[in-house]
């Protein structure tokens, strides 16, 4: 078993043994990094965890290991500073079995089980169980596009903690960021005669693998020469059945700096992207959150729908706000959660989420949500009904609750001419007259702008 594995199935049984929040404080972004004769090393984020798991966790800690690796190791807990500190890295690395070493670099706490699932993520979560149970074989590569926040590192951490637990294959995930930093330390080396070790080492780590993991690759774009290496290091795995997995902010069209022949390999496989939660769809992932963290109890409806209604775009928010809720509750000497205590704790804190759009943004980011669409194509030309229906929905709602200008409303939505907005309010009026369900729907999105 590899040290990757070795350490998710550690975690899993800490957490069958504390409590959420316990688990979260102390255990959450460790990692074994070395298992050298009887000593275990574990990478600690600060100095404060290295002291707390030696003095209050130290016998739990080897009583489970024990437990997954049937022998018994003594704990090493470093920091990260502490482990650059190592006069020879080599050295201290050396004396461990390479298959033992190498680091997938995955986040155990990203499953499949905790990805709340809605209309908007659904195929992106079907399509990457299908590759994770098929490496190499489905859909490769797999490109996965969407804003920041909506869930893109989940899937592939997902993946890859997947394939781990249920084959011997070798996954490794990195950012774009570190691959670029990587090439770049290669290619100063390369300035000397004698850098085949480093060319070697690289190419092994990057080639000698099942599944590669590219994260952010929207940041290649600003590397040229890295590209060139990616391009090799793609068609090597690629020709060889190996899976790749990519992630960007932007389809693969939309990539106008990366080399023309990357951007066509992108769409060899198959591209999928993720739009942004509707209102359930986040009221659901706060119930996850709060629930994996034992809050589920003091946390009154009235407070989730408001942290639902007023931070849409970015599902890492959501978590923060429940997090500065808590905290501010906590401050508050313990005082109940309510929808004033959590008005003021986040009086400041959506300030990049909804609330800082005008009225006609806000509008179309709730409408492109409820009908799981982009804001993109409500601004358009499509007439498909599919997008054309909630663009006259948007703009009726501009018009009938803001009273926004006929000329602004059409400038907004992509230069339409202030005909067809009138055209579009009308129609929906005579609509409202005798369909029900558009009163409901229209009326959810009006409840969320308020």
């Amino acid at each position: 078993m590899e040290i990757t594995s070795i350490w998710d199935t550690f975690l899993k049984k800490v957490q069958n043994n504390l409590a959420p929040m316990l688990y979260e404080a102390w255990f959450a972004e460790t990692k074994l990094i070395t298992l050298n004769d009887n000593k275990a090393t574990v990478l600690v984020p600060m100095l404060i965890h290295k002291k707390h798991l030696k003095e209050n966790y130290n016998t739990l800690i080897e009583t489970i290991f024990n437990e997954v690796t049937g022998s018994n190791f003594i704990f090493e807990y470093l920091t990260e500073e502490e482990v650059e500190q190592k006069k020879d890295q080599k050295l201290f690395f050396s004396e461990v079995d390479n298959t033992e070493i190498f680091q997938s670099n995955l986040n155990p706490k990203y499953l499949f089980e905790n990805f709340v699932v809605g209309d908007s993520n659904k195929f992106a979560k079907t399509t990457a169980i299908a590759v994770a149970e098929k490496p190499g074989i489905m859909y490769n590569p797999l490109f996965i596009y969407s804003n920041s926040g909506l869930g893109k590192t989940h899937l592939m951490h997902a993946i890859g903690n997947y394939i781990i637990q249920n084959s011997n294959k070798r996954v490794l995930y990195v950012t774009s960021e570190q691959f670029v930093n990587d090439f770049i330390e290669l290619y100063r080396k390369n300035k000397s005669d004698n850098n085949f070790n480093e060319v070697e080492n690289f190419k092994k780590k990057y080639r000698d693998i099942d599944v590669l993991m590219i994260d952010d690759i929207q940041y290649l774009e600003i590397a040229n020469k890295t590209q060139q290496e990616f391009f090799n290091t793609f068609n090597e795995l690629h020709t060889n059945n190996k899976q790749i997995i990519i992630s960007s902010d932007r389809s693969p069209d939309d990539l106008k700096q990366l080399e023309d022949r990357l951007r066509t390999r992108f769409t060899w496989g198959l591209m999928v992207d993720i739009m942004p939660p509707n209102f359930d769809l986040r009221l659901s992932i706060i119930d996850k959150k709060i629930e994996s963290h034992g809050l589920s109890s003091s946390f009154p409806q009235e407070v989730k729908e408001y942290i639902a209604s007023n931070c849409i775009g970015d599902i890492r928010k959501l978590e923060g706000a429940i997090t500065r809720v808590v905290a501010y509750a906590t401050m508050m000497s313990g005082s109940d959660i309510t929808l004033n205590l959590a008005t003021e704790a986040l009086k400041d804190y959506f300030g990049n989420c909804i609330s800082s759009k005008n009225n006609i943004e806000q509008v179309q980011i709730l409408v492109a949500n409820l009908y799981n669409i982009s804001v993109d194509d409500l601004k358009g030309k499509r007439r498909v009904t599919s997008i054309a229906v909630p663009r006259q929905i948007a703009m009726y709602i501009c018009r009938t609750v803001f009273n926004e200008p006929l000329a602004k409303i059409g400038l907004l939505f992509g230069g339409k001419d202030h005909t067809t907005v009138i055209h579009s309010v009308e129609k929906i009026k005579k609509e409202l007259k005798k369909n029900l369900e558009l009163e409901k729907e229209i009326n959810k999105v009006i409840k969320d702008l308020k």
